[in-house]
């Protein structure tokens, strides 16, 4: 997987698991609870996480019912909750 391809990947998988917690990603960026800079490191951080194999599925099991907050072990946990708090 090429590098552009991989960041378009875990773009995907922040933004689904924003949609899934509720958290507004777009609206934080506009009032600026969240920077540009913030939502760039969520996605790299993102990219070296080691449980991508749990996130997946994880997503796909709330796809339908959503969740309070993130998994224990995502990254972007902190973030998201503060976005969605």
């Amino acid at each position: 997987m090429g590098f552009i391809d991989r960041i378009d990947r875990h773009a995907n998988l922040v933004n689904r698991m924003a949609d899934t917690v509720g958290a507004d990603m777009g609206d934080a960026l506009l009032d600026g609870r969240v920077r540009a800079q913030e939502l760039r490191s969520a996605v790299l951080r993102c990219t070296r996480c080691d449980h991508v194999e749990k996130c997946v599925p994880w997503l796909g099991a709330h796809a339908e019912s959503g969740a309070r907050s993130a998994p224990e072990y995502c990254s972007n946990r902190r973030l998201l909750s503060r976005v969605t708090g």
